[in-house]
C-alpha cells in the first residue's frame, strides 16, 4: 500500500481560514492531488486575532482557540481524505501563528496536534519552525527549500513572492543557490484598512486602491521603518504590523483621504518587495507570486512597475500550482521530509546554525 500520500495545512497571517493539500511524493515527484478551504468561524477567527497580543487570561483563551482550530483543521483533512487513493502517511499542520519573536528564542503557532491526531485518526506532525529558532534561526521563512524544489529551474533566476499577511521572497539561482527573508507586510495592512473603512476582508483585486493615490509623504515615512533595513536574515509578522503601527504613521502624516491610504498601502507592499528582489539580484529571469496576493491586479502592477517594467510579474499558475495552494504544498513537503528524516531549512536563508529535521510527530 502507497504511503507516499501527505496532507499540508497552512492558515497564515490572514487568519481567514485554512487551506489544504493532498499531496503525493511517489517517486521524487511532487505531485497536487487534491485541495480544500475551511473558514474560519468568526468567533474563532476573533479569538486568534486577540491572541496577537497580550490581553488577560491568554493562557486558557489560546488553549480552547488551539481546541477550536484542531477542529477546523480536521474538518479540511476530512474533505481531503475523500479524495485520497490510498492511505495517508501523515498530516502536516503549521499551526496559527501568535507570537513570533525570533530575536528572544521563540516563536509561538498555536495548535492542538494531539487533539488533531485524535479526530482524524492520521499520524500528524507540527511545530515546524521551533527547531531552526533552537539553532540560532529566525525560524522564516520556511519555504524557500519548497520553491527550490518544486519551481527551480538550472541555468534561470527565478524569484518567488508569497504574499499572504507577511511578504517573504525566495531567490532561486540557477546554480542552486537560494537565498529569501521576509519583505515586511503583505496583505496585512491592506486587510486591517479596507475592513475598518468598507467592512470587506480584503480589496478584491486591489479595485479600491485602484482608484486612488498613492500619498508619497505618507509612503516614505512608512518606509522609513527601520525593519525594512536590517540586513538578512530576518522575519517578521504582527508583532510589528498592525493597527497601532498604521495608526502612529496617520498620525505623522492627517488627513490622507482612506481610499489613498489604500492606495499607499498597496504600494509600500509593492516598494518593500520590488526593493528586496533588486537588492538580492540585478535582472531575475521570471517573478512568481503566491498567497492571496497573487489575486490583487494592482499590487502585481504595481510590483511590476517598481522593477522597472523590465521582469514579467505573474502568479504560479503559469508554472502549474495555483497561488493559494503553495503554502500548503510546502507544508505536505516539509511533513515528507520529516518522515524521510531529511532537513527542511535552509540556513542561508534563516540564519540557524546548520540544516535541521523540522517537525515533531504526534502518532495516531
Amino acid at each position: 500500500m502507497s504511503t507516499s500520500l501527505f496532507i499540508g495545512l497552512m492558515s497564515g497571517t490572514s487568519m481567514d481560514g485554512v487551506d489544504g493539500v493532498l499531496a503525493d511524493f511517489a517517486n521524487g515527484a511532487i505531485t497536487t492531488v487534491g485541495s480544500a478551504f475551511v473558514p474560519f468561524p468568526a468567533s474563532l477567527r476573533e479569538s486568534l486575532m486577540v491572541l496577537q497580543s497580550s490581553s488577560p487570561d491568554e493562557l486558557e483563551r489560546e488553549a480552547l482557540a488551539a481546541n477550536g482550530l484542531a477542529a477546523v483543521y480536521a474538518r479540511c483533512v476530512e474533505e481531503l481524505r475523500g479524495l485520497a487513493t490510498g492511505p495517508i502517511a501523515a498530516v502536516c499542520a503549521h499551526g496559527q501563528t501568535i507570537r513570533h519573536r525570533p530575536e528572544l528564542g521563540f516563536t509561538r503557532q498555536t495548535n492542538n496536534p494531539a487533539l488533531l491526531a485524535e479526530l482524524t485518526g492520521i499520524d500528524v506532525i507540527a511545530d515546524l519552525r521551533s527547531r531552526d529558532v533552537a539553532a540560532g534561526g529566525q525560524g522564516a521563512p520556511l519555504v524557500p527549500a519548497f520553491h527550490q524544489a518544486m519551481f527551480g529551474k538550472e541555468g534561470e533566476t527565478r524569484v518567488l513572492v508569497n504574499i499572504g499577511g507577511i511578504g517573504n521572497i525566495s531567490v532561486l539561482r540557477g546554480d542552486g543557490r537560494v537565498s529569501g527573508y521576509d519583505t515586511g507586510p503583505g496583505n496585512v495592512l491592506m486587510d486591517l484598512w479596507i475592513g475598518k473603512h468598507q467592512g470587506k476582508d480584503y480589496d478584491a483585486g486591489g479595485a479600491w486602491a485602484a482608484g486612488g493615490t498613492v500619498d508619497e509623504d505618507l509612503l516614505a515615512l512608512m518606509l522609513q521603518e527601520p525593519y525594512f533595513a536590517l540586513p538578512a536574515p530576518k522575519s517578521t509578522g504582527r508583532d510589528l504590523f498592525h493597527q497601532a503601527w498604521l495608526d502612529a504613521m496617520l498620525a505623522r502624516r492627517p488627513g490622507v483621504a482612506a481610499q489613498d491610504v489604500q492606495a499607499t498601502l498597496t504600494r509600500l507592499t509593492a516598494v518593500s518587495i520590488a526593493r528586496a528582489i533588486k537588492a538580492e539580484t540585478e535582472q531575475p529571469g521570471a517573478v512568481y507570486v503566491c498567497g492571496g496576493g497573487a489575486y490583487n491586479d494592482t499590487l502585481l502592477a504595481d510590483i511590476a512597475e517598481e522593477l522597472g517594467g523590465k521582469v514579467k510579474v505573474q502568479s504560479t499558475a503559469a508554472l502549474g500550482v495555483a497561488p493559494n495552494h503553495v503554502e500548503a504544498l510546502a507544508f505536505a513537503w516539509l511533513g515528507y521530509r520529516f518522515t524521510q528524516r531529511q532537513p527542511g531549512n535552509l540556513p542561508a536563508v534563516t540564519g540557524a546554525k546548520g540544516l535541521r529535521v523540522l517537525g515533531a510527530l504526534y502518532p495516531a
